[in-house]
């Protein structure tokens, strides 16, 4: 991208549709098309186990094609083997063939809900207090109707934009077993032609939720760790529980888990952490934040560090992170164990390998008996942090300022991964952006009764509309 201009806000004020500039009070008849959307995604059911991706993929596609897309406009694939697997890419012209295209990038996969465990039905969207209610209200179906809806809202206006805009919903993002197809992967390995941009807008961005409500700081996901998995097992010939052994698998397994628990990695700071902690500290008003400033600028500041790393939403930014999940053992209550594992779940900082992790793993153990193996669950790519990119990050901001004035938009590394990782494998530099916030505690994500805010939903989408629109235009 060109570098930009000194007069970035008047450019953007000047590029932007006046409806989309302008905060009406009440409901806006130009939200009615779009909740409809959203309602329809969020209540079709895209869990792995009974859900249908591909179902709700057409359902888009459909109302891309009402809007005046053109079937040659328009790719459904279905992966060989998983007809409720399928997702959806839609491009938008540009009148620059030459510019790199912007690929806008969402799962409409969700986690499991069981409606016994949910106060509302998690598969009906449910409007109650401030909140819309359902799975996937946030996590990632509102990010998968406003990018559908921002291409509805160009094709009707007769929208001509400088680069092309590719738009693509996927399946799998949420999956955590063998048995899940990473639909972004898919196309990155079968389609990559579908999907090659110069840069991509992803989730994983967001906000915080302020006391108040609105936002307190808005997110710009540049970073993001990679998880792997690993199994510690011990196995041993086991006997009657009546002669207790010395070498009880369980016992030998309990030793090592207590030592995974006391590993700590070293601070392993970059660019995006390190401008993170910078503008998120100088935010604060306590001694952690003061920690903060001073860690970014001494990242061997051992006093620092054990500030910050006292702060658990604080530590996983700084290093990588490693945790027991799950544990199995033993087949009978009147018997000795004969095999015992432990999952280990890590989130492993960028720079560093999985081998790396595995050996201080296995060097904490110190254990010849505990065998550390990689774990079967399906692996991502391990993920390439695109550069603080001023094209990129300056805009962002600018059109944040118009939209949330007085709203920081500070630069995020995730402990989490998105599908981010897959675009990697073809250099597509991908960013979290800001504008659906959230507040981590009460969103339900992946949990119960997961919510988004009504203001958040309809800010974020006349935020995301604008930002979409200066970047195809630029």
């Amino acid at each position: 991208m060109k570098h930009i201009a000194p007069a970035l806000m008047a450019t953007v004020a000047l590029t932007l549709p006046l409806a989309a500039t302008a905060q009406g009070a009440g409901e806006r008849p130009d939200r009615t098309a779009f909740r409809s959307l959203y309602k329809e995604l969020v209540e079709t059911n895209t869990t792995s186990s009974v859900g249908d991706c591909t179902k709700a993929a057409q359902q888009v596609a459909a109302r891309l094609r009402t809007a005046g897309f053109i079937d040659r406009d328009l790719t459904m694939y279905v992966p060989d083997g998983r007809p409720r697997d399928g997702g959806l890419v839609a491009t938008y012209a540009g009148s620059n063939a030459k510019e790199p295209a912007l690929l806008l990038l969402a799962h409409i996969d969700v986690v499991e809900a069981k409606r016994e465990d949910w106060v509302r039905d998690p598969f009906t969207l449910i409007e109650e207090d401030g909140y819309f209610y359902a799975r996937g209200s946030s996590d990632d179906k509102a990010q998968a109707a406003i990018f559908s809806d921002t291409l509805i809202r160009w094709k009707q206006s007769g929208f001509k934009p400088r680069r092309t805009v590719k738009l693509a919903l996927t399946c799998g993002e949420e999956g955590t077993n063998e048995r899940v197809l990473n639909g972004a992967g898919w196309l990155v390995d079968n389609r990559p032609e579908l999907v090659k941009a110069g840069f991509a807008f992803n989730e994983g961005g967001g906000g915080r939720t302020a006391p108040g409500g609105g936002p307190e700081t808005l997110g710009v996901q540049v970073s993001q760790k990679s998880p792997r998995n690993f199994i510690l097992e011990v196995t041993n010939r086991g006997g009657h529980s009546s002669q207790p052994q010395p070498d009880n698998a369980i016992y030998r397994l309990a030793t090592a888990l207590t030592k995974v628990s006391t590993l700590q990695f070293p601070v392993n700071l970059n660019p995006v952490s390190k401008a993170y902690l910078a503008q998120a500290g100088a935010l604060r008003k306590d001694a952690v934040g003061v920690a903060m400033v001073q860690l970014a600028k001494e990242p061997d500041d051992a006093k620092a560090a054990a500030l910050v790393s006292s702060d658990l939403s604080l530590n996983p930014l700084l290093r990588t992170t490693c945790v027991a999940t799950l544990i199995e053992g033993g087949h009978a209550a009147n018997a000795l164990p004969q095999r015992v594992t432990a999952s280990i779940n890590c989130r492993i900082a960028p720079g560093e390998t999985a081998d790396q992790t595995k050996a201080a793993i296995e060097q904490v153990i110190a254990d010849p008996q505990v065998k550390v193996l990689r774990s079967k669950i399906q692996e991502r790519p391990v993920a390439v942090t695109p550069p603080l990119d001023p094209a990129i990050l300056k805009p962002i901001a600018a059109i944040g300022a118009k939209h949330f004035p007085g709203i920081p938009v500070i630069p995020t590394q995730s402990a989490g991964a998105t599908d981010a990782t897959y675009l990697s494998k073809l250099n597509i530099p991908t960013y979290g952006i800001p504008g659906l916030w959230n507040d981590p505690a009460t969103a339900g994500t992946h949990g119960l009764n997961e919510r988004i805010s009504t203001d958040a939903l309809y800010r974020g989408r006349d935020y995301i509309y604008d930002l979409a629109t200066y970047f195809a235009s630029h």
